[in-house]
């Protein structure tokens, strides 16, 4: 967390409020969220830099700067761009790593309560060998049935582990790894390679519409996640599975189960209609 659409709501909230905002100042208060560059570089490298086009790449927000950098922002579990005019709200405050003033008088805050999010500049270079080094985007054209199945055909490893692994498909995480294959009907736990042409048109069509479905939601809040503005996402109520472990399946009634061997995190499934 924050997964595919987590991170795309805040890019959106982000393109739509600061796009051509000129940043004017920068305050680092925990330097350990920085990656590929140093709190003292930080500010001579963005400071009077524009803020261009605000996107997602698989997990990360990134913000194209007029200098040809890119602020990439990995939120991760506990991770959040937040907008103020004025200071954060203490509990928020008490968090925020680092803020970029802009010339509009706002701040863009990056808050992260467990610090294990990273907040990257990277030059275009470094940055296209960054993403070149990620895998297909689930909601992007190009990834088709067939694509999926080229994928889960060449694979030894679980399904829920390869749907996960950034490499191969870029966004999904835990929640909606354990969602996409109980909408499809399959078991999580299988080997990639026995997954059938049927099941992996199911699986498809589960991963887009999970995906989709939750995006509409603004994305799923437990404890941590938020948008550029403070707000929760909406889509836990429409969990199926995750979070559900010993509660009944919404298809079937049969109990779900709740797992932590299939990765060491948790997987929940339902043993009866999930093959």
């Amino acid at each position: 967390m924050p997964e595919l659409p987590e991170t795309e709501t805040i890019a959106r909230d982000l393109d739509r409020e600061i796009r051509g905002r000129r940043i004017i100042g920068v305050v680092v208060r925990k330097p350990d969220v920085l990656r590929e560059v140093t709190a003292s570089l930080l500010p001579k490298r963005i400071v009077g830099t524009t803020i261009g086009r605000c996107w997602r790449r698989a997990k990360n927000v990134v913000l194209d700067l007029s200098s040809g950098d890119h602020l990439v922002v990995q939120p991760r579990f506990t991770g959040a761009m937040l907008l103020s005019r004025g200071p954060l709200p203490e509990r928020e405050a008490l968090y925020s790593t680092l803020h970029c003033v802009l010339d509009d008088g706002r701040d863009l805050h990056y808050r992260d309560i467990r610090r294990l999010g990273t907040v990257a500049l990277m030059s275009a270079a470094r940055f296209d060998e960054y993403v070149s080094a990620l895998g297909i985007e689930p909601l992007d054209r190009t990834f088709t049935e067939e694509h999926l199945l080229g994928i889960l055909g060449a694979s030894r490893q679980v399904v829920k582990k390869v749907l996960m692994d950034q490499r191969l498909v870029a966004g999904i995480g835990n929640i909606y790894a354990n969602e996409a294959c109980w909408r499809a009907g399959v078991d999580p736990s299988r080997v990639a390679s026995s997954v059938s042409d049927d099941e992996t048109s199911r699986l498809h069509a589960g991963i887009v519409s999970v995906l989709t479905d939750s995006l509409a939601a603004r994305g799923t809040s437990f404890r941590d996640y938020r948008d550029a503005s403070g707000g929760k996402g909406d889509f836990e109520r429409s969990l199926a599975v995750y979070g559900r472990g010993g509660k009944p399946c919404l298809r079937c009634g049969a109990r779900l189960v709740e797992t932590h061997a299939v990765d060491g995190r948790s997987t929940v499934l339902c043993a009866r209609c999930q093959e």
